[in-house]
């Protein structure tokens, strides 16, 4: 009897790659979002389009146009996207780890690690499908990203106004999604929820990516907390027994 092709954890190959693709097309589709607003900020079509080859992080494009656009200095708008994407970074150290990759093929693939691809990865059982789900979603997601992109720079007069169309929500929605299934014990939904207090309270007054810096704060105060508790918590007799 043949077997079905799956990886160490028991998951289908063919479900990692329908999961992986449908993340790739549905994010990579935000591309258009992003050249029509490069077009809006006074970028040209290539230099919109070499972005999107070679920094390939969505928010922190966002986040330079936007800048740009608001009048802000280029060097300002330089060193937001740059404090943003080093969330980065952080996901590199986790998938060093889970895909170990060879060494002539990480720098690759270090161009292909970000929110979106990590996701994918983390959620599958085994090294096998978070490789394949890894490559299925970075590859899908970075032609996809980078044809619309250059297709809503030039036809950013006929699309319009990308806010109406919400073009640029869908990849922190789509990774949302993602990563809401895997919150399951009280400290990571404690974690996740004092992220977004942080994120979204000091969006307004801070540089775009300071936010998402101090949002990771929050990790460790709340193992901080939970480390202060324990030991008063041990101290405490069982309920019904004796003091």
């Amino acid at each position: 009897m043949r077997e079905a092709p799956e990886g160490a954890g028991g998951r289908p190959r063919a479900a990692v790659v329908r999961d992986a693709l449908g993340v790739g097309v549905a994010v990579g589709l935000s591309g258009f979002a992003f050249g029509v607003t490069a077009a809006g900020a006074g970028i040209s079509v290539l230099q919109a389009c070499v972005l999107s080859l070679l920094v390939f992080t969505g928010a922190s494009q966002f986040a330079l146009v936007g800048a740009l656009a608001a009048g802000g200095n280029p060097f300002t708008a330089a060193a937001g996207a740059f404090f943003l994407g080093t969330r980065n970074a952080f996901y590199g150290l986790r998938l060093s780890q889970l895909l170990a990759l060879p060494k002539a093929v990480r720098p690759f693939a270090a161009h292909w690690v970000i929110d979106e691809t990590t996701a994918v990865s983390l959620a599958q059982p085994d090294r096998r499908s978070a490789r394949l789900g890894f490559t299925v979603t970075g590859l899908t997601l970075y032609l996809l990203w980078n044809l619309t992109t250059l297709l809503g720079a030039l036809g950013a007069e006929a699309i319009g106004d990308t806010a109406a169309w919400g073009l640029d929500a869908a990849g922190p929605a789509v990774f949302l999604a993602l990563l809401a299934p895997m919150l399951k014990s009280t400290t990571e939904r404690a974690v996740a929820g004092l992220a977004l207090v942080l994120g979204l309270g000091f969006l307004p007054v801070l540089p775009a990516g300071v936010p998402v810096l101090i949002a990771a704060l929050a990790a460790p105060a709340v193992l901080w907390l939970k480390g202060s508790r324990s030991p008063q918590d041990s101290r405490r007799p069982p309920k019904g027994g004796r003091p």
